[in-house]
């Protein structure tokens, strides 16, 4: 592990990419929540759950996102590739962090469209990620949900098993036995903002 006299620093990676296809086209990043975009918001959650530095990965309409939100101190990348799905983000995501200035141990991956889930919950799922071979999940009601903790020994595996929109679900389903569950169901909720139902989240 590279920080052997402290705990491991842990990066928070925000997938914020998609294009809300079925919100009618509106890029979920740039979503109002408290009036602010909603990728400010999965911004603060990592940073106040105990990330050390946040990734950012954009896509649709990444210019207007980049000037309309404030994404001050976080590293930002943009996946020219973004329709291809999640998988695509994550590689980008990946790729990011291994290039960074004192690469973390680990990093903690979220999803721009959870706003039920805050610093708590990623406190605790950052907690259990003590090594760089961490694999590490919150879980809700026993059911494995997001944040993810992935320690940086595992992060090529998981890039090369990541493809269409499944991210990184081929790469915890064959290590299932590995993965670490932490409970946060009583802390946060895993609700998607998917379509103009789930639009009621946000208010």
């Amino acid at each position: 592990m590279a920080h052997t006299s402290e705990k491991p620093q842990v990066a928070g990676l925000v997938l914020a990419a998609g294009g809300g296809r079925r919100l009618g086209g509106q890029p979920k990043a740039l979503l109002e929540y408290r009036g602010r975009p909603l990728v400010e918001n999965a911004v603060r959650v990592l940073r106040a759950g105990g990330c050390r530095t946040v990734h950012v990965v954009l896509g649709a309409a990444a210019d207007q996102v980049q000037r309309e939100a404030d994404l001050a101190g976080c590293v930002v990348s943009v996946n020219a590739d973004w329709e291809e799905g999640m998988g695509s983000s994550l590689r980008v995501g990946l790729a990011s962090l291994g290039t960074a200035e004192g690469a973390p141990d680990a990093v903690l991956v979220s999803l721009v469209d959870q706003p039920g889930i805050g610093a708590a919950a990623i406190a605790r799922v950052v907690a259990a990620g003590d090594s760089s071979s961490a694999l590490v999940s919150a879980a809700y009601d026993g059911r494995r949900g997001h944040p993810v903790l992935f320690g940086a020994a595992r992060w090529d595996a998981v890039a090369a098993s990541a493809s269409g929109d499944r991210g990184a679900r081929d790469y915890l389903r064959k290590h299932e036995p590995e993965i670490s569950l932490v409970e946060c169901g009583d802390v946060a909720e895993p609700y998607d903002i998917d379509t103009p139902e789930d639009l009621g989240h946000l208010e």
